[in-house]
């Protein structure tokens, strides 16, 4: 059985773009990440799944008991940035600065090294290649901040589908962990979690990710929120666009993923970058972007 990764970006309720786009309310918003969190975590403990926790700085520092228990449990703790802030409004040095400093926190939460990074908002596109070079030399093993659908918002649909190498220099490497997508009539079709997830039926997700593992054998990579285990959240004046994005299946959503873990394996980023998914298929050769024109050698 293939292997997926399963991924939780560990932001508040409040980081996300719809809700900090539709609510008119400045704050300040209580905090419920942790309650949220731990939620999550005993649905794991009782499915024995590991996942990939890609933390904010800012809550790595305000929340750093929470990390030790995430990391306790077997989790992989990555980081996500610090404040929640899009890559392409950051100039080279500010995005340097931004992931030294939540690296430097989550690590000292954990007290572990942190490996892998994943954009908010999936905010690394062709114009900001340079972020790759500057993840590597920060001490990054790989990225997972690609979505190759269409989007109104994120997302290169020609990017590669599946894990490969996204840049290079010297003797060191880059790895990027594409978020899922399934190929239909040659088009990818996103089942890879977020608002997708709480939007479309879940038979559609377990078809989906059916289809990739025992047809092209490769694994899937799956990502959710903490804030979506919580219905209960503040629920501020918005118009009603977000209110939909924000708060769709949020009252299933649990659920959903309690099923979804029935049926499939997942674990660790690291751990499915490392076996391949455990897969009897040899991976494909990667698809290098090199440092000069920040493009892929081919598309997916």
């Amino acid at each position: 059985m293939i292997t997926n990764a399963l991924s939780v970006d560990v932001e508040e309720y409040y980081h996300g773009a719809i809700f900090k786009d539709g609510a008119r309310a400045t704050g300040p918003f209580e905090s419920r990440v942790e309650q949220s969190t731990d939620r999550l975590l005993a649905l794991l403990s009782q499915h024995y799944t590991r996942a990939t926790f890609f933390v904010l700085g800012e809550v790595a520092a305000e929340h750093p008991a929470m990390l030790r228990r995430i990391a306790a449990e077997g989790h992989e703790v990555a980081s996500h940035g610090d404040r929640h802030e899009d890559v392409y409004r950051l100039s080279p040095d500010e995005f340097r600065e931004d992931i030294r400093c939540a690296k430097a926190k989550v690590e000292e939460a954990v007290g572990d090294r942190v490996v892998g990074y994943r954009a908010p908002n999936f905010s690394i596109g062709r114009a900001q290649a340079w972020a790759f070079d500057i993840l590597l030399e920060e001490g990054f093993e790989y990225d997972s901040s690609t979505y190759p659908i269409l989007h109104d918002r994120y997302g290169q649909a020609s990017a590669p589908r599946f894990p490969y190498e996204i840049w290079s220099s010297g003797s060191a490497s880059l790895m990027e962990f594409p978020i899922g997508t399934a190929q239909v009539l040659g088009m990818n079709m996103p089942i890879g979690g977020g608002g997708y997830f709480r939007l479309a039926p879940l038979t559609l997700f377990r078809w989906g990710i059916r289809r990739v593992n025992t047809i092209e054998q490769r694994p899937v990579m799956f990502y959710i929120h903490p804030w979506e285990m919580d219905p209960g959240q503040p629920r501020p004046p918005m118009p009603w666009r977000h209110q939909f994005r924000h708060y769709i299946g949020i009252d299933k959503h649990e659920g959903k993923l309690d099923e979804l873990l029935v049926h499939f394996r997942f674990g660790t980023a690291r751990e499915v970058l490392q076996y391949g998914g455990m897969s009897s298929r040899p991976a494909p050769p990667p698809v290098p972007m090199t440092a000069s024109t920040g493009e892929t050698g081919v598309a997916a």
